[in-house]
């Protein structure tokens, strides 16, 4: 099995940025991709980002698309998520997942093919 740990997450206002990181241990060589999703109170969890582990293939949810991304660091087992120009619906718990099924790079967006699942952080974006 992997283990996921996440960190970075806090308050900042509109505008701002933050850098959420994810630390897997474990199983990692059979991880094939990561992502980031979150959930705004009272909503579905929902895609933010994933990026495959070995060609850096990435995908974006829309609304985020020109201000995260999403990078790995295969030799630190780590993936992180640079978040500009924060909005205050970008308010939410982000959870790092990892999957080992391997997939078209548009399905990376689906929940259910993520086997791994780290505690989540909170952020939270002030207008």
């Amino acid at each position: 099995q992997a283990q996921l740990a996440e960190s970075g997450g806090g308050s900042e206002q509109a505008g701002g940025s933050l850098r959420l990181s994810c630390a897997a241990s474990g199983r990692t060589f059979s991880v094939y991709a990561m992502g980031w999703f979150r959930q705004a109170p009272g909503k579905e969890r929902e895609f933010v980002a994933a990026v495959t582990w070995s060609g850096g293939y990435t995908l974006y949810e829309d609304s985020v698309k020109g201000r995260f991304t999403i990078s790995r660091d295969n030799a630190k087992n780590t993936v992180s998520l640079q978040m500009n120009s924060l909005k205050p619906e970008d308010t939410a718990v982000y959870y790092c997942a990892a999957r080992r099924r391997i997939s078209p790079v548009p399905q990376l967006r689906v929940q259910t093919g993520y086997e791994y699942w780290g505690q989540g952080t909170q952020v939270t974006v002030s207008s």
